[in-house]
């Protein structure tokens, strides 16, 4: 049973060693969502989900420490070069700039293919030598699989984050890396286009829904 997700990641730490990971979900079993999970200098690693289905599914597949349900809100403008989140006790503004080196080689790959468990297969040795704690497949929690297909990818050239309503410092390199899962997001602070695909085991309970259908929203 597959699970697909189409959407975004978005990957950066600050200077007090916040690491934080982004995700905005277009198309998925759910309608359109948003994510936060964040890892804190002394490894404290916090979900912070919408609502309790998708709390459950994620917790399923990574590992947290804790669990916060809270409205989590991204809101981009129409170049996608500004991100603005809120979540319960985060806040970011977030500037993103040009295409990675690697945005512009993922440019040439046929979409369809990119985001295909059998290129996350084969682009998993290359992105363990080139990006260190980053990997495109792996085991999952619950006895799941899980494949990254990235499609593209540019750089977060500028960030304001905060904690509790404190500020977290300049942005920095995503050092060490983040230990939700098997895989890490990119040390150089980055959003990166992407297909998650989760495959389930048989008798994993929720049901499947046509994770093809176009999404709910843009």
């Amino acid at each position: 049973m597959l699970d697909r997700y189409d959407g975004h990641i978005l990957g950066l730490a600050t200077a007090d060693g916040r690491r934080v990971v982004i995700g905005r979900w277009l198309r998925s079993p759910w309608p359109p969502f948003a994510d936060v999970m964040t890892q804190d200098a002394a490894g404290h690693r916090t979900l912070l989900a919408p609502h309790r289905d998708v709390a459950d599914e994620i917790a399923a597949t990574y590992v947290f420490d804790e669990v916060v349900l809270t409205p989590v809100r991204v809101t981009c403008d129409p170049a996608g070069r500004r991100w603005s989140v809120d979540a319960g006790p985060l806040t970011a503004d977030v500037t993103i700039g040009g295409r990675t080196p690697l945005g512009h080689l993922l440019g040439a790959v046929p979409r369809p293919l990119a985001r295909s468990r059998a290129f996350a297969t084969l682009a998993d040795p290359v992105a363990r030598a080139l990006l260190p704690g980053v990997r495109t497949r792996g085991s999952a929690g619950a006895g799941r699989r899980e494949w990254y297909g990235a499609t593209d990818q540019h750089r977060v050239t500028a960030a304001r984050v905060t904690w509790d309503g404190g500020p977290c410092g300049d942005l920095q390199p995503v050092v060490p890396p983040v230990a939700f899962g098997f895989s890490s997001v990119p040390r150089r602070p980055t959003v990166t286009a992407v297909r998650t695909t989760i495959e389930r085991p048989s008798g994993d309970g929720r049901g499947v829904r046509d994770t093809d259908a176009p999404p709910a929203t843009g």
